[in-house]
């Protein structure tokens, strides 16, 4: 079974969230160890010796589908509890922390003065659109907090794809809510602080 702390939480901070390339891969380095391979860590919780072994299974060919095993209810749970869920909530923690970021202003942003001296050259232009129709373009540079918005919108969808697909399989082999929203949040009312 795969382990919370594989994907460790990260230190968050802005200069976290605006290295958007290591936040991107924080976030897929979590999913993949855990929902990604969520078919996996649920069939490593079914104990097929469980049963014992029976010598009269071996005496016929059976060609229709053996009956589906099914997971002990405190394996599940554990590893709702143990694994997935923590993994869920440092994803949100680090989407939630990135997206405050990416709404307060930004008083470190390297661009700032370039981007403010092209609006400025773009407003002293004169621009005569009969001699040439393209020179009335102007295609600002994005701010950071922008692009970090803009990434945190992405990643939330991506989330939101991932957790519904995850919670699908969970649901198929373990039995509770029927929501992974509700169950996260009952998890979270009875897990934090």
């Amino acid at each position: 079974m795969s382990q919370a702390s594989s994907t460790a939480a990260p230190a968050l901070s802005p200069r976290f969230c605006f290295d958007e390339r290591l936040f991107r891969d924080f976030l897929r380095l979590s999913r993949s160890t855990i929902d990604d391979s969520i078919t996996q860590n649920l069939n490593a919780l079914i104990t097929p010796a469980q049963a014992g072994f029976d010598p009269s299974s071996t005496a016929a060919r059976h060609t229709e589908s053996r009956p589906r095993r099914t997971i002990q209810p405190e394996a599940c749970q554990s590893f709702k509890d143990k694994v997935l869920f923590p993994s869920w909530q440092t994803r949100s923690d680090a989407l939630t922390y990135c997206a405050g970021v990416a709404t307060s202003p930004d008083p470190e942003d390297p661009d700032l003065i370039l981007r403010e001296t092209e609006s400025a050259r773009d407003r002293e232009r004169v621009v005569d659109e009969r001699l040439d129709p393209y020179s009335g373009r102007f295609f600002p540079r994005e701010a950071r907090t922008e692009s970090l918005a803009n990434l945190i919108r992405n990643e939330r969808t991506i989330e939101e794809i991932v957790r519904a697909r995850t919670w699908g399989l969970v649901s198929e082999k373990c039995n509770g809510p029927s929501s992974w929203q509700e169950a996260l949040d009952n998890w979270r009312h009875t897990h934090q602080k």
